[in-house]
């Protein structure tokens, strides 16, 4: 399985709710993930549900 870019999804929604489709197109966001899901089950079948950080940070253990 190929590498999945997710810059785009991090800039434009942080700290927020995004469903996705299989191909990682945003088809609904917001504050709360469960109207985000329902919003996003009329669009499609099997939506991804994904909580954005609100920051980006790394971790060097």
């Amino acid at each position: 399985m190929p590498a999945i870019d997710m810059t785009e999804i991090y800039r434009k929604y942080p700290g927020l709710w995004v469903a996705l489709t299989e191909e990682n197109k945003v088809v609904a966001a917001g504050e709360d993930g469960k109207k985000v899901f329902e919003e996003a089950q009329k669009k499609v079948e099997r939506p991804i549900l994904y909580h954005v950080p609100a920051h980006a940070g790394f971790f060097i253990g």
